[in-house]
């Protein structure tokens, strides 16, 4: 599957968004203006989880989640997009044309410069891209059989990678510094294929029996948690080794999982379906040497262990547990520390931000934040609600 890049300048910088100019959205086709008819067509975290983009029918916009604001927005006359994928707060953005009446194609990747208000590459490919990836130092762009890894400084072709039809653009990267790390789907059912580039490893993984459905790291690309689409099971692994380090049950009856997220210090798990509930689990998983009171947002890049976690915090577990191995798996199984309940119809991806809390957008163009308790679990409580954008009408 050949690829075509094109690039305007021999290297990319990247800056922060509240260091540039704010002006308004420019194009090769003119005529822009802002739109109150737009609609939702996406939703994505930038890395770090501390904001969020959403795709419209005429542009895109930028969002803050602590305090909730939006940071802004780009409209245009020739339909929007269905990627819009941040690089942390800088000012690159990757965008991926979609929605309604788009006039961006969908198997082009535009490298937008925010600072200079304009495109400065593009990648072209023979079909349909699923997601693109960003690091500081990596373009990463999967098509559903196929995955084109890119030097971001001068734009050079570094790897292609094989996968199963991977019509969900299931990728996650690394980004430490220190660690570069790819994970994907294999070439088998429920295999994940995980790139040490930095080592010159390949890790492959058999994660579940039936195909991925959704996956994510830490950011120093050590700890992998996957989910099937059966989505009873969510399952830790270790990337080094391959080990599984624990595994938790969302329920019993199928389930399309739409987010999985791993809280910057290790300890939770946050997971999204179509059944209307945010689960939140405890870990047993640690960084070798961490202290669990350091902060939230550190994650040491040493080696993962599995430990067993204090009284606290535990997830509930059934009362037939002692029967391990003779009956069916789901009466020892390790259920849901606390929960949030959100609509059933549409997608809602969760992640955590700081002091026990969680943020959760949906493709309904609300937002919630909502703290758990960290010793009893339960119930969250919502602390805030907004509703940023309408969605997309049905045609």
């Amino acid at each position: 599957m050949a690829s075509t890049v094109s690039n305007s300048q021999g290297t990319l910088h990247p800056r922060g968004f509240e260091s540039r100019n704010n002006g308004a959205f420019r194009s090769p086709e003119p005529g822009f203006g802002d739109s109150d008819g737009a609609e939702l067509v996406s939703v994505s975290w930038n890395q770090d989880y501390s904001c969020f983009s959403s795709g419209t029918s005429h542009g895109f916009r930028i969002y803050n989640c602590e305090p909730f604001k939006e940071t802004f927005r780009r409209e245009l006359k020739d339909g929007g997009f269905k990627i819009v994928e941040m690089l942390f707060r800088s000012n690159i953005l990757a965008l991926v044309g979609g929605g309604p009446n788009s006039q961006y194609p969908s198997n082009k990747v535009l490298i937008w410069d925010d600072h200079q208000s304009r495109c400065i590459s593009e990648f072209s490919f023979r079909s349909e891209i699923r997601a693109v990836k960003l690091r500081r130092d990596r373009i990463v762009v999967v098509l559903e059989h196929k995955i084109y890894v890119y030097n971001f400084m001068d734009l050079r072709l570094l790897h292609q990678i094989e996968n199963l039809a991977n019509p969900r653009g299931l990728c996650c990267l690394s980004h430490h510094m220190n660690t570069s790390v790819l994970a994907c789907p294999g070439v088998r059912r429920g295999e994940v294929r995980v790139e040490h580039f930095g080592l010159n490893m390949v890790q492959i993984i058999n994660a579940h029996d039936s195909n991925i459905a959704c996956m994510t790291m830490t950011l120093d690309g050590l700890l992998l948690a996957t989910a099937s689409t059966k989505g009873t099971l969510i399952r830790i692994f270790n990337t080094m080794d391959g080990t599984r380090l624990q595994e938790v049950r969302r329920g019993t009856d199928r389930a399309d999982i739409y987010s999985i997220a791993l809280s910057p210090n290790v300890q939770w798990l946050a997971v999204s379906s179509d059944k209307g509930t945010v689960h939140i689990f405890s870990l047993r998983v640690r960084v070798s040497g961490e202290d669990s009171h350091s902060s939230e947002h550190e994650t040491s890049s040493n080696s993962l262990q599995a430990l067993v976690t204090p009284a606290s915090g535990v997830n509930p577990g059934s009362s037939l547990s002692f029967l391990r191995g003779v009956l069916p798996s789901y009466f020892s199984s390790e259920w849901s520390f606390a929960q949030f309940h959100v609509p059933e119809v549409t997608q809602f991806f969760a992640a955590f931000g700081a002091l026990n809390t969680i943020a959760i957008i949906g493709m309904d163009g609300s937002f919630y934040r909502c703290s758990f308790d960290p010793v009893n679990g339960g119930e969250m409580t919502q602390l805030e609600y907004v509703r940023f954008l309408k969605p997309e009408t049905p045609r």
